[in-house]
């Protein structure tokens, strides 16, 4: 078998996995595994132009380590939304051998996935301007003051 039929094959396999296991939340799941390969995309593309732009400056163009960590910090997102979606079973169990009627099943996880979905668009919005696309200036300033309080440690308990 090719190389590529075998990834073709793994990836199917793992997305329909994953459509199935999350019944309704898989297409949220592949929503955000969709925007975090478009984020990765654009912000090489917006360092490469950045690195045309300012060949001098060593800060500016493509960078492995950069690159590197940007993969190390979408895995710990992941990371992140599978213990949200265990700890929101683990909370269904528990409620279900209690006698609790508890409504759903994933409530954690799914916030936790749309909040990582809106911070992997925002980055996609910031990486288009940085490669020259025009951004509204009210939608710069939106993305400003959620970067802002994203970043702000005091922010968090």
């Amino acid at each position: 078998m090719k190389s590529e039929h075998t990834i073709q094959l793994l990836l199917s396999g793992m997305l329909t996995w994953i459509g199935s296991k999350f019944q309704t939340f898989g297409m949220l799941i592949l929503s955000l595994l969709f925007l975090m390969i478009i984020d990765y995309i654009t912000g090489m593309l917006a360092s490469r132009k950045e690195g045309i732009e300012h060949p001098d400056n060593i800060s500016c163009g493509w960078n492995s380590r950069k690159g590197f960590l940007g993969i190390l910090k979408k895995t710990g997102c992941w990371l992140v939304i599978g213990s949200a979606f265990s700890v929101d079973g683990l909370l269904h169990n528990s409620a279900s051998s209690l006698g609790i009627v508890y409504p759903s099943h994933f409530y954690l996880g799914v916030f936790i996935t749309v909040w990582y979905s809106l911070n992997e668009l925002l980055s996609i919005i910031e990486n288009a301007g940085r490669m020259g696309a025009p951004i509204p200036q009210k939608l710069k300033k939106y993305i400003s003051v959620l970067k802002k309080e994203l970043n702000d440690k005091d922010s968090f308990p």
